[in-house]
């Protein structure tokens, strides 16, 4: 993960966009998401049917880099360890939704599934 912040922060000093503004990544960030968004509109395919789908996936590719671009750029021009605040979160996740939770729990139709329960319950709590 450090070669790869390394050359990020490489494309941006480069190109002298080592001082932009943490809002205006952000901003890149959630116009670049829309984009990957963008690409499902009016569809509701499964995951089989996205994985067959070349040139979707070819699609999906281009947005989803430039998502990801975006959000190192955030780490990097910040100074934030990507790598340490994906493998935090990742342990947040895990104590939050523990897997054997949240795995072939079936829900009742018109019942609250246990995630949406979990996730106001964290909420309540601030």
């Amino acid at each position: 993960m450090k070669e790869l912040e390394k050359k990020i922060y490489k494309h941006l000093k480069d190109r002298g966009w080592d001082n932009l503004r943490p809002s205006d990544v952000a901003k890149s960030i959630m116009i670049e998401g829309a984009e990957l968004l963008e690409l499902f509109q009016w569809e509701n395919l499964s995951l089989e049917e996205v994985k067959k789908n070349k040139e979707k996936l070819e699609e999906i590719r281009g947005e989803l880099a430039d998502v990801l671009i975006y959000a190192i750029e955030m780490s990097v021009l910040l100074g934030i360890d990507t790598e340490k605040i994906i493998r935090k979160r990742l342990a947040c996740v895990a104590k939050k939704y523990p897997a054997k939770l949240m795995k072939n729990t079936k829900q009742e139709p018109g019942t609250e599934s246990v995630y949406w329960r979990i996730k106001k319950e964290h909420r309540k709590k601030g």
